[in-house]
């Protein structure tokens, strides 16, 4: 496993700025691409002195964000008929469109900030995004704040743990489901404010 970790470090540290905003690009686009492989070797360099922290986790989002946007314009240009048709060679099937669609009509425009802290949804959650044509300043917005914090949670996991595989995926793990309780209740106060709003009117 050291092997696997110190070839990830070595990849992310070649490539550079640019390397962490092109795979979190793909990341955040249609290749199932997982961010900790980038972002917590980020980290491990900026604790060696070899990269800079803040830059480090300015370019994951950037990726993230132009990633997202990617998805957003491609759903938003071409619509569901062309996703379903060419989805399975993106690894999108219709199923999981029609989930992903169900879960933005529920939770609204936050299931872009949301989305992005869940695993397995976080890639696809800008498709049910561009299919509804949501304003595209919100949905940067929202995208921007959900993929920062889990580019600076994993980037500070990388910082604090190093090479340590095993405390890794021990946080990795406690932070994911402490961040999807945080999650839960965001959505219950917006969903509340939302109800709130609406009765008045």
């Amino acid at each position: 496993m050291e092997e696997i970790v110190n070839f990830l470090v070595e990849t992310v540290g070649s490539l550079g700025y640019i390397g962490i905003f092109a795979l979190m690009f793909l990341e955040s686009s249609f290749f199932p691409f997982p961010s900790e492989v980038v972002m917590i070797p980020a980290g491990y360099l900026a604790f060696k002195g070899e990269m800079n922290l803040v830059l480090a986790v300015l370019f994951g989002i950037g990726g993230s964000v132009a990633g997202a946007l990617f998805n957003y314009a491609l759903a938003s240009k071409f619509g569901r008929v062309f996703l379903i048709k060419y989805g399975k060679y993106l690894f999108i099937k219709e199923e999981t469109l029609d989930k992903l669609e169900d879960f933005f009509d529920k939770h609204g425009h936050i299931s872009t900030f949301n989305g992005r802290l869940i695993p397995g949804i976080r890639q696809y959650i800008s498709l049910p995004a561009g299919l509804a044509k949501m304003h595209i300043g919100k949905f940067a917005f929202y995208t921007a704040l959900g993929a920062g914090i889990w580019v600076i949670v994993l980037t500070v996991l990388g910082y604090f743990l190093g090479q340590n595989e095993d405390l890794i995926h021990k946080y990795l793990k406690e932070i994911t489901i402490i961040t999807l309780v945080i999650i839960a209740v965001i959505t219950f106060v917006y969903y509340k404010k939302q109800k709130t709003k609406n009765e008045i009117l």
